[in-house]
């Protein structure tokens, strides 16, 4: 499980949880959600998990601890990035402090390995974190990323990310969705970017993800365009892979030092 992954910003993918909900727009066309609701039957992983909902795949808001698959990254021998819970968020409100202290564990034990961890409730993060001292717990850990999604129009959650203790601190404007405008990018150590795929997309204009660049490159940000989605630079939809990842012809693959 994990060992191969189709998201070019990491190595890996680990999946000590299952289970979400929706938060925002970026939310809507979750492939997450999609996918799980196609393992949702009897006896399946992801059963309780997600239903079908006036026609569409819909998270029921409950979280399981997938126990057997809680040490996969200690198998895991050559250093990787991976990237964690990209079925889930471990900062669901319906997640334990318990399950993440135990995933928060599995990730000290593993120093060769840089984990990614990446949410839209931050609020929950900075709670964690906070709690984290009171428990005995030590969550500021150099080999753990910790960011937040923005599809634009959500930079309070920046504010909020830039309140917790972390080794590297990451906004991933994906899907890209509104204009973001301009972006304090004070105590961030990356920024992802990319447009929506699948069906329904909806279109990332040119100027933002290359406003967003262009800030990235005055504050010395490491900028990673990951993708057009089904969308090219000029908002005709071809199809997410003849939109491929250059912007403005050049290749932005950049990670934090």
């Amino acid at each position: 499980m994990g060992t191969r992954t189709g998201i070019s910003w990491t190595d890996s993918t680990w999946n000590p949880l299952r289970g979400c909900s929706r938060v925002s727009e970026g939310c809507r066309n979750c492939y997450a959600e999609k996918m799980a609701y196609r393992f949702s039957g009897a006896g399946k992983p992801y059963e309780g998990l997600a239903v079908l909902k006036n026609g569409h795949a819909s998270w029921t808001g409950k979280v399981a601890l997938v126990d057997n698959h809680l040490l996969d990254p200690m198998k895991w021998k050559n250093p990787r990035r991976i990237f964690v819970n990209s079925m889930s968020d471990l900062f669901h409100p319906n997640v334990p402090d318990e399950w993440i202290d135990s995933i928060f564990a599995v990730m000290a034990l593993c120093p060769q390995h840089t984990f990614q961890v990446l949410t839209k409730r931050p609020e929950e993060m900075l709670e964690y974190s906070s709690g984290c001292e009171l428990r005995g717990l030590e969550c500021l850990l150099p080999n753990v990323w910790l960011g937040v999604s923005d599809e634009g129009d959500q930079h309070q959650r920046i504010d909020i990310l830039r309140q917790v203790p972390a080794a590297v601190r990451f906004i991933s404007f994906e899907p890209l969705l509104f204009d973001p405008g301009i972006v304090n990018l004070k105590g961030i150590s990356w920024v992802i970017c990319g447009g929506e795929s699948g069906k329904g997309a909806r279109t990332m204009q040119h100027e933002w993800a290359a406003d967003l660049r262009d800030q990235c490159i005055a504050a010395g940000v490491p900028y990673f365009f990951k993708q057009w989605g089904e969308h090219g630079s000029d908002g005709v939809r071809v199809g997410k892979k003849a939109a491929g990842c250059l912007l403005d012809g050049v290749e932005y693959h950049q990670f934090p030092k």
